[in-house]
């Protein structure tokens, strides 16, 4: 690119930021509000809307870390805090240093305005304020900082912030982080191979190439359902720069561990990988990703880079398209959570499931009057794996969508199996994940596995958890109605220790209730539980729902529910969940006098 090139290219991305400088954010920091109010209003109407008002002094240095404003106009003389002492403070910070600040004051004294220009202040503005000479230092001001900060701070070729900005963004983000003990990650992102492509494909391409990624990976970094909860707050922020070459760094404020960091590096990479149109030509290419952490890696910048770069070589020399933490302990936790992922979706192709079965038991006679569904992962290399083992990941990753689907489709073809037997016909229970009810397909899949089971329906509970009613509760309901509607039975799981609603309770389209072990478990000794089990009880009968207690595993936990007249209970006191074939065996006789039960 020639020097004629560079200076339109510069010269559109300016105009594009005059044209954007409406958006810009101005902090107004003034102890007299309507002062602010009126400034407020003469930059309103030439079309400037995002304002910070700072009545308090000694709050503006806190407000001004937490929203890193544009511009900031600030009043000299306020109680407690002079304007002096927040230029200084601005002055010295390590990433406001170069923050515009037009002083606003009364004070009309050359001795002030020398001072204040001395400190570093960028304009001087007389009290009372005059409308058109506002707007005009307000708009030349954010104009010089858009060419300042795109010279000194901004890549040409991504127009992303450059290392210059990321070395003072990381080096303040990690005091930051030591203060307040949070968690900090930095990504340090290169293309495998990127070099002999450039070669192949030229200057111009090689450049599109790097626009393209640092969008893919913005898509990531904009994307907030990629880290759902992982987050620590609405103010965590992921920051990227292209750093240096075809590095770009990528920089994880406030999160919850390195669970997010992991995660964020597996979208990156999947992101890039995708196939890329450049000149006409499909490209591909991959990424490799070093992962150093704060506080488990240290606070100090330059350490923390260069474990990251360690790390960034390691994964590269490995063969690339892979992340690796700078930490041997984290590594070997992701190593293994990914073999886990890789032999998880084996799994389900080779349909490595099996289902046992817990009995729900009458209460006052003993019989087995259905099962809850279970589902055990039969490992190829032997052993069964429990579901506290395998179903988070399935749940993080989608996979909990195609398992209990097939969980669904077994449970069923079991259940007509057990009815077409001499034994009475008992009901079965599946339990239904929040990722597997959401999901679009859903309903669709559940009622042509149960329409072509061939069973009756009413044999059939699906189990919801209470955090599925946590939000858009009336979708929720007409889903469960549209289920109730083929004739299945529904039962709220877990009932106690979630979300739930008493007011939505006697909407809900359901026929059961379940409560939560952990209530069971001291409900002898802890009179707090045995309230709330008693309460549960009670308020179900009076809805007309039916009330199964789980985790009974003794006759004085049995004898409290039949005195309360529960009407069922699973739990080791009857039996732990058991394969079909014990099962079968601990079912009674067929009886004409309780077929109809």
């Amino acid at each position: 690119m020639d020097i004629l090139d560079r200076n339109e290219e510069t010269k559109a991305v300016l105009e594009s930021n005059y044209q954007h400088m409406p958006e810009a954010t101005i902090m107004i920091v003034d102890d007299e509000p309507i002062t602010m109010e009126v400034v407020r209003a003469f930059l309103e109407e030439v079309g400037y809307h995002k304002f910070i008002l700072v009545e308090n002094p000694s709050e503006a240095m806190k407000i001004l870390e937490e929203t890193e404003p544009d511009l900031i106009l600030l009043d000299l003389v306020m109680p407690g805090i002079s304007g002096f002492d927040i230029l200084l403070s601005v002055r010295v910070h390590p990433i406001f240093k170069h923050l515009p600040v037009i002083i606003m004051t009364s004070s009309s004294d050359t001795e002030s305005k020398l001072k204040s220009l001395e400190l570093g202040a960028t304009d001087f503005l007389p009290k009372p304020l005059n409308k058109s000479e506002l707007c005009l230092r307000v708009r030349n001001t954010l104009t010089v900082k858009a060419c300042h900060d795109q010279l000194a701070y901004y890549d040409p070729v991504t127009n992303l912030p450059n290392k210059r900005l990321f070395m003072e963004r990381l080096d303040w983000s990690l005091k930051k982080s030591k203060r307040y003990s949070e968690h900090l990650a930095l990504l340090i992102v290169t293309l495998d191979n990127f070099t002999r492509l450039n070669a192949t494909v030229g200057q111009s391409a090689g450049d599109e190439i790097l626009r393209q990624v640092a969008s893919r990976i913005e898509g990531v970094v904009r994307n907030v359902d990629v880290l759902g909860k992982a987050l620590a707050g609405d103010d965590s922020r992921m920051s990227l720069f292209r750093a240096d070459g075809v590095a770009f760094s990528l920089l994880l404020d406030r999160i919850n561990g390195e669970e997010t960091a992991a995660l964020v590096a597996k979208r990156v990479i999947a992101f890039i990988r995708e196939p890329m149109r450049v000149e006409g030509t499909d490209v591909f290419i991959t990424a490799s990703i070093g992962i150093a952490t704060a506080p488990t890696d240290g606070h100090d910048p330059v350490a923390l880079l260069q474990l990251a770069a360690s790390a960034n070589s390691y994964a590269k020399n490995r063969g690339g398209n892979a992340f690796e933490f700078s930490s041997k302990a984290i590594n070997e936790k992701y190593n293994r959570r990914l073999t886990l992922e890789t032999r998880l979706r084996k799994a389900i192709k080779n349909e490595e499931f099996v289902l046992y079965y817990q009995p729900k038991v009458d209460v006052r006679s003993g019989v087995i009057m259905g099962v809850e569904s279970l589902v055990r992962w039969e490992n190829s290399e032997g052993g069964l794996i429990p579901p506290n083992d395998f179903i988070p990941l399935a749940e993080e990753t989608g996979l909990i969508i195609p398992i209990g689907e097939w969980v669904l489709h077994e449970a069923c073809s079991q259940l007509k199996k057990w009815h077409q037997t001499d034994r009475d016909p008992i009901s079965m229970s599946v339990n239904l994940s929040v990722k597997q009810f959401n999901d679009p397909q859903f309903f669709p899949m559940a009622k042509k596995i149960v329409v072509g089971s061939g069973i009756d329906p009413d044999c059939l509970i699906l189990e919801i958890t209470e955090s599925l009613l946590l939000d858009d509760v009336e979708t929720k309901i007409s889903i469960m109605n549209r289920l109730r509607d083929i004739g299945v039975n529904l039962s709220i799981d877990d009932f106690g220790t979630g979300y739930s609603s008493l007011r939505y309770l006697s909407k809900l389209p359901v026929d059961e209730l379940k409560i939560d072990r952990s209530f069971i478990m001291d409900v002898v000794e802890n009179s707090d539980n045995r309230a709330i089990v008693l309460s549960v009880i009670f308020l179900a009968h009076c809805l007309g729902l039916k009330i199964v207690a789980e985790g009974v595993e003794t006759k004085e936990h049995l004898d409290i529910l039949q005195r309360e007249r529960c009407d069922q209970y699973q739990g080791f006191l009857f039996s732990r969940p058991v394969s079909h074939e014990d099962l079968f065996r601990l079912l009674p006789p067929g009886d004409s006098s309780t077929k109809n039960r």
